[in-house]
């Protein structure tokens, strides 16, 4: 019998290319494999929901594909999901933050404008905060962790947005920033291939940035939360690389070029959140 076709389209990234650790050395061991296997997924399924070369509806086939094997359906076109599945009936967790992943990315496939900022944090109720809720349940923490977490994924998510803002609108013409915060500012999407950031557009990332930096504020309540000593000290390094990837951002010109975080900063941020975390 022919090998299956994969609807699976993986982009060659990995955990290195986060801005966050992913099931670091922090991480419990026996849960580490876990961690990886729900990264895995939802890095396959936004894969496909960026793909340039495929239509809206064939990426949303893939994604539903992609749930059905989830929920047992026969898998070999879809590894990364076959590995969940077994990941979850393991270790007893909901199926529902992967659904709400797969909701989220076929948003992605369909939705490339945002009205407000409300409209994004819609979006990133699907896309950012399952990751931190799946990471919290692995470790068995209190679902009073949800709402710190959910700010500091919601965080990270528009971080992002602003660091890739250009390309998702060259590569995908996806846009992010909100539609009123645009005409507010007296900005336009036309100004994203830009070689510099206009005024107007300056004044849009900083309104961003001011959400966001609220945010992180709520989301510095997420460590003392927590109860599992790895976790928590995971959990304080990462609300310190956003407050240091928010703080470049303002500071630099993502419209010119891709605004990052350092080495240096990363040595700084686990210094700070072994110490916060303790």
């Amino acid at each position: 019998m022919a090998e299956a076709l994969s609807v699976e389209i993986p982009s060659g990234k990995d955990k290195g290319d986060e801005n966050f650790p992913v099931g670091s050395f922090l991480i419990r061991r026996d849960l580490r494999v876990h961690v990886h296997a729900f990264y895995r997924f939802a890095r396959i399924a936004d894969d496909i929901a960026d793909s340039s070369e495929l239509a809206a509806d064939e990426k949303i086939r893939r994604l539903d594909r992609m749930e059905a094997v989830l929920d047992g359906a026969p898998g070999d076109d879809a590894p990364s999901a076959v590995a969940m599945r077994e990941s979850l009936l393991t270790t007893g967790t909901t199926f529902q933050h992967c659904r709400d992943i797969l909701h989220a990315f076929r948003m992605d496939a369909t939705k490339l404008r945002y009205e407000d900022w409300s409209d994004l944090m819609n979006y990133c109720r699907y896309s950012a905060s399952p990751v931190g809720r799946q990471l919290l349940d692995l470790h068995g923490e209190s679902r009073d962790t949800w709402a710190p977490s959910d700010a500091l994924c919601s965080a990270l998510q528009v971080l992002n947005h602003l660091q890739d803002g250009a390309k998702d609108h060259r590569d995908l013409d996806r846009v992010y920033l909100p539609r009123q915060d645009l005409e507010r500012c007296g900005a336009s999407i036309d100004e994203l291939p830009g070689r510099s950031t206009s005024p107007g557009m300056r004044c849009v990332l900083d309104r961003l940035l001011d959400g966001t930096d609220t945010l992180i504020a709520a989301a510095q309540q997420l460590p003392g939360g927590v109860k599992s000593p790895g976790l928590r000290r995971e959990c304080a390094i990462i609300v310190n690389l956003a407050e240091r990837l928010s703080r470049r951002l303002r500071d630099g010109d993502p419209i010119a070029t891709r605004v990052k975080l350092t080495k240096t900063d990363f040595a700084s941020a686990l210094v700070v959140g072994l110490w916060r975390g303790r």
